[in-house]
């Protein structure tokens, strides 16, 4: 038996309070050996091609290397210490180097196409053709059948653009860490939420100093700029967000020559596999056909957002003359004014719905509405986690069958990356021996809780707590018994944000708001009076909110529809370009957002940020079919929650993972190609609101 808890069974749960940074560093090593000797022996077989001859072997043999690079990048994430970043950092070129060789094998490439040529092809489930015609395509889009310097160069392009990205990511990373603002005199604090206070006031503490300290982490940040009455204060915070890892903030973590030589690399990349750009490159694999598709969808959606974005900004910009005195409204004052003509306008403040939402009742209700719609429940288990804060959960069915592992990590603390995402240690994967159930990962950034306080959430942090229960349920429920068909596997980038957004829905339903929210000091329920404001309010300024989100995808696309790399200045001109298209209100000339942009320099989402808004026409329409179920009450109270549909969501969406194209699940869901109908209505974007 190994000592090392990273060489464990693929079968067993992890002991993760027993991984130290040198188990990486041995385990990560032994585990390529063996996967490289797997892939050799399957590359040299003369066996008649079958699915037992050549995939399974590779699914033994990889399966245990990317659990544990799964968690070594997962504890990087997370527990991000100088050992655990340097022994993630030391395995991190092997790991690329693997890859990319996997990916330039011929000889393996070879054996798939024997096996796609095969009489044994035709006899295989459709699910199993999907991935072998998959392979081929990743295998084309790897570079296999480059020759010579382009193959040699290719390589060093993989390898590079890995730890050129690893670096973006600990400079963002650092760059919030060691920011700090001190301040002593508590009159520059008015306004500021008590709680946030109270934690601004213990961070000084345990820093050895009195008064409070301040970070740009959100459980912070995003109040101080709500409700900080100090202008001054909001200018220092907002500066300080606004040039995280650049050259305008802590010149040592500066971004600028990652994103320049992440752009070069990624160009250089494409045009060795034959594309034009690396947009292109990327849609391959997508269900947009074509970079100008997506543009044209993007600007589609922006031609629509705007009238409604220039209002709000109009309404933002009155008030704050009119109600506050503020003649010149500035990108600092936008979220304080913002509350405050929410407060005016629909009569409540996020602070006030905040003390409704204790973190113990939203998860109770997260699972009451999972559970409604999916006939699954959560079971709290005991198993060693990486921090004392960590909940584990073990899924199971109607019958009680284990479906899989769900590890929650719901806090900010030093040393997490911010923002909130989720991974899987491990797929669903039916095997002689049984079967092997998902580990998923869901990790947040909400504020701690306090003695005998729960942690608070605003409702934006319920959205995205459902939100990200999404992705976790679109693995944990997946049917599908081949991990290589696994929904985060082989589901299109630009479907993967279905399910999620889809959750984010039934946070706006009056039956589910019952079911999570309890005052903190009196345990009522959420009052339908401020949940009617809410609802009032919930399309509040949706116009600016739009045109932000299309503000980030089309500076995406067109920062990677290129032939070439660009300078830093170009990709600034760039995105001040896309802000005089689409934005309202424009930031200052030092803001330097692209500098922590990680889901384009560090994450999957490079050429795909457009994903999110692609995926929410299909979430939106998703969710008209459980409105269309619904059934109203005699109070006219609408139930969302219909178990049919939810079921013929489970069965057509989340349990088929990748075995058919996401354009075949949702047209066998909906019955019909998706609309921007229900995106529109739920966002207040229809003529007769437009009208009204």
């Amino acid at each position: 038996m190994s000592l090392n808890p990273l060489l464990a069974p693929i079968t067993s749960l992890l002991d993760y309070a027993a991984i130290r940074p040198e188990h990486i560093e041995t385990a990560i090593p032994e585990l390529i050996e063996q996967a490289r000797a797997a892939v050799e022996q399957v590359a040299n077989s003369t066996e008649p091609p079958s699915w037992e001859t050549i995939v399974d072997p590779l699914e033994d043999a990889s399966e245990r290397l990317w659990r544990a690079w799964s968690v070594a990048g997962h504890l990087n994430g997370v527990l991000n210490t100088a050992e655990i970043r340097s022994a993630y950092n030391a395995c991190l070129p092997a790991i690329t180097a693997y890859s990319t060789w996997v990916g330039l094998h011929k000889g393996l490439y070879a054996q798939y196409r024997r096996l796609r040529e095969s009489a044994t092809f035709h006899a295989l489930s459709p699910a199993r053709q999907r991935i072998v015609e998959l392979a081929l395509r990743d295998f084309r889009l790897s570079g296999v059948e480059l020759e010579g310097e382009a193959r040699q160069r290719y390589t060093e392009i993989s390898d590079e653009a890995a730890q050129v990205s690893q670096k973006f990511s600990e400079n963002a990373l650092d760059a919030v860490d060691q920011w700090q603002l001190f301040i002593d005199d508590e009159r520059r604090l008015e306004g500021i939420p008590a709680d946030v206070l109270n934690a601004a006031q213990r961070s000084a503490q345990e820093a050895g100093l009195s008064g409070w300290k301040l970070t740009l982490k959100m459980p912070c940040y995003l109040p101080v700029m709500q409700h900080a009455r100090n202008r001054e204060l909001r200018e220092q915070m907002y500066r300080g967000y606004a040039t995280i890892a650049s050259d305008q903030g802590d010149t040592r973590f500066d971004n600028s020559a990652n994103i320049e030589r992440l752009l070069a690399l990624r160009a250089e990349e494409a045009a060795l596999l034959g594309f034009a750009s690396f947009a292109d490159m990327r849609l391959e694999t997508r269900m947009a056909d074509s970079p100008q598709q997506v543009l044209e969808f993007l600007r589609q959606l922006a031609a629509k957002a705007r009238p409604h974005g220039e209002r709000d900004l109009a309404a933002l910009r009155e008030f704050a003359r009119d109600q506050l005195g503020m003649e010149d409204l500035q990108p600092w004052d936008v979220a304080f004014v913002s509350e405050r003509l929410r407060e005016s306008r629909y009569a409540y403040s996020e602070e006030e719905v905040r003390q409704y939402f204790t973190e113990p009742k939203v998860l109770q209700g997260l699972f009451d509405v999972v559970g409604r719609l999916f006939n699954v429940s959560l079971h709290k288990i005991d198993t060693p986690t990486w921090h004392e804060s960590v909940r584990v959960y073990d899924v199971r069915n109607d019958q009680g069958a284990s479906l899989g592992t769900l590890y929650m990590d719901l806090y900010a603390r030093q040393g997490k990356q911010s923002g909130a995402w989720v991974d899987s240690e491990r797929s669903r994967r039916r095997t002689p021996g049984g079967l092997q159930t998902p580990v998923v990962y869901l990790t947040c950034n909400f504020s701690q809780p306090h003695e005998d306080r729960p942690s608070l959430l605003t409702h934006d942090d319920v959205i995205t707590l459902f939100h990200e229960s999404g992705h976790a349920l679109h693995a944990l429920l997946s049917q599908v018994d081949d991990p290589a068909a696994s929904p985060f596997a082989s589901v299109e980038w630009d479907a993967i944000e279905l399910p999620s957004q889809f959750m984010e829905n039934f946070c706006w339903e009056w039956s589910v708001i019952q079911s999570l929210s309890a005052h903190v000091d009196t345990g009522e329920p959420l009052p339908r009076p401020l949940y009617d404001k809410m609802l009032a309010a919930r399309n509040f300024q949706s116009g600016m909110q739009m045109l932000r989100q299309i503000e980030f995808a089309l500076f995406d696309m067109l920062i990677h529809h290129r032939d070439t790399g660009l300078s830093i200045a170009a990709v600034l001109d760039t995105l001040e370009d896309v802000r005089r298209e689409v934005a309202v209100l424009l930031p200052p000339s030092w803001h330097r957002f692209p500098h922590n942009f990680s889901h384009l320099f560090a994450g999957g989402y490079g050429a795909g940020y457009y994903s999110y808004k692609w995926a929410e026409v299909l979430s939106a329409d998703a969710y008209a079919a459980f409105e269309e179920a619904a059934v109203t009450a005699e109070d006219g109270t609408r139930d969302t929650l219909d178990p049919v549909t939810g079921r013929r969501f489970l069965e057509e969406i989340l349990a088929v993972g990748g075995i058919r194209s996401a354009a075949e699940s949702f047209q066998a869901f909906r019955g019909r190609e998706p609309t921007m109908d229900a995106l529109l209505r739920h966002s207040g974007m229809t003529e007769e609101v437009t009208a009204g």
